[in-house]
């Protein structure tokens, strides 16, 4: 017979955060809650790199996973033996990360004589605008069709959402996903590291009109990315950007480097258009192609998620366009579930319990390369 009540421990180290969350869930109404959700970030470590380091990021996850998992089950008022249940990210992500999260849940399983369950670190993503929305009824598929827009670091897809566990994959970026765009021309612009949100922080001060740069792939006839090529021209043009300033402002001919600008207004002003223009496109990218898939597939729900998600434009433009020219309705994360987390992989896992899908602690593998598929 199916328990009823469950309780699942979940650990995240796909890159650079180490996760562990607590779960508390009714398996027959399908109500949940998290008890808690622990993040020990490294950026602090990889700032000084001004990007990931995969082995840096490996030996940071091994003194702080066990003191993740004591604080999460501090926080839910619980102990080991209270654990039904154990989940972990398998991937996609950094092998050596994902390597710690998986071998610590294996043995977790095997000491406790618990089921563990692998999850998709996507499908985290996926479905972490669920315990905002509890509204809905999901047995009786008011959510359903659903699309889902994954927006990360290191992936951009739209996904339609048959079912809870019922995926296929409409398209997906062709080179750098949009928040790695982000990143990358945060670092053209001398921002600190991590970059995305410094460069919508920045954007708030600039004219996202000033420059027209591309929009890849706006137009075609598909649901596939691509972001490669504004990061290019954003290169280019902030490089030509930097060189008239410098005429102007010194009368000087030769390009001078962004760090040789001593002028703190100066180099805030010479920053934040390109910033503001550089998030408009990207967030018109995404925004355009959301709302053709949800035209296209008849869907009642959009689901956010991934770090971009929490870019406040993006959300203001896809709720906007949402409401107005579709039958959907726009569901998106709590800001704590945005970025990498166990929260949500603690919640897939709880949707995988739902259904009697576990795996058995032996068989399971970490994948970098992982690929959403359907389980049901």
């Amino acid at each position: 017979m199916l328990k009823k009540k469950i309780t699942i421990l979940a650990l995240e180290t796909s890159a650079d955060e180490t996760g562990a969350a607590v779960l508390l869930g009714d398996l027959h109404t399908r109500k949940f809650s998290l008890r808690s959700n622990v993040i020990y970030s490294q950026i602090a470590k990889h700032r000084v790199t001004g990007g990931i380091v995969p082995e840096v990021a490996a030996r940071e996850h091994l003194p702080k996973v066990v003191p993740a998992i004591k604080t999460a089950l501090n926080r839910a008022r619980l102990t080991l033996p209270d654990i039904d249940a154990v989940a972990v990210t398998a991937g996609p992500g950094l092998a050596t990360s994902l390597m710690i999260g998986v071998d610590t849940a294996k043995t977790l399983s095997y000491a406790l004589r618990k089921p563990l369950v692998a999850i998709n670190h996507l499908e985290g993503h996926l479905l972490s605008a669920l315990p905002k929305n509890s509204k809905f009824e999901i047995r009786n598929s008011k959510l359903f069709p659903a699309l889902g827009l994954i927006v990360s670091g290191g992936h951009t897809l739209l996904v339609l959402v048959h079912d809870l566990g019922k995926y296929r994959i409409l398209g997906e970026t062709l080179d750098d996903a949009a928040g790695e765009a982000f990143d990358k021309v945060a670092k053209i612009l001398g921002l600190p590291y991590p970059g995305g949100p410094e460069l919508a922080k920045l954007s708030e001060k600039g004219d996202p009109r000033k420059y027209d740069l591309p929009r890849p792939m706006l137009n075609q006839n598909n649901f596939d990315f691509s972001f490669a090529g504004l990061k290019t021209a954003v290169l280019y043009l902030y490089r030509d950007v930097i060189a008239n300033e410098v005429r102007q402002s010194r009368g000087q001919t030769r390009l001078l480097r962004l760090r040789q600008l001593t002028d703190p207004r100066k180099d805030t002003k010479i920053k934040a258009d390109p910033a503001a223009s550089t998030q408009a496109a990207i967030v018109d990218v995404l925004v355009e192609k959301t709302i053709r898939a949800a035209k296209q597939f008849k869907i009642k729900t959009v689901l956010l998620g991934g770090g971009v998600s929490a870019n406040k434009l993006l959300r203001q433009t896809l709720k906007r366009r949402i409401h107005k020219e579709t039958n959907s309705e726009l569901l998106t994360p709590p800001y704590q579930l945005t970025t990498d987390n166990a929260g949500m992989i603690a919640i897939a896992a709880f949707w995988h319990h739902v259904y009697g899908d576990t795996t058995n602690f032996s068989k399971i593998t970490t994948d970098p390369n992982l690929r959403l598929k359907s389980w049901r």
